[in-house]
């Protein structure tokens, strides 16, 4: 269901990408509007934990639910990111 969810998110990410396309936005921009999400997640993760820890969360379904949104975002970014090394290296190995 998560990774359902995740990748309901990239479709619409690229579907705004395509919708945007007259306007368009480059690769740069695409990754730092993805990369400002995840630190989004990540800064909700940090809140829920320190509600926690102080006792203020009624609900903790909504801290977990958060805390594995933020971590499959960021397993998802550094494999992202893991591919994208691989092909810089390897068109670096390519002869001219």
């Amino acid at each position: 269901m998560k990774i359902q969810g995740l990748s309901n998110t990239i479709s619409q990410s690229i579907n705004n990408l395509d919708n945007n396309s007259k306007s368009k936005i480059n690769f740069g921009e695409f990754l730092d509007q993805q990369l400002s999400k995840v630190n989004s997640l990540q800064k909700q993760d940090e809140d829920y934990k320190k509600m926690l820890a102080i006792g203020e969360v009624d609900n903790i379904h909504n801290a977990m639910i958060a805390t594995e949104k933020a971590d499959l975002a960021l397993q998802l970014t550094l494999s992202i990111e893991n591919k994208l090394m691989d092909a810089y290296k390897e068109i670096m190995r390519m002869q001219i």
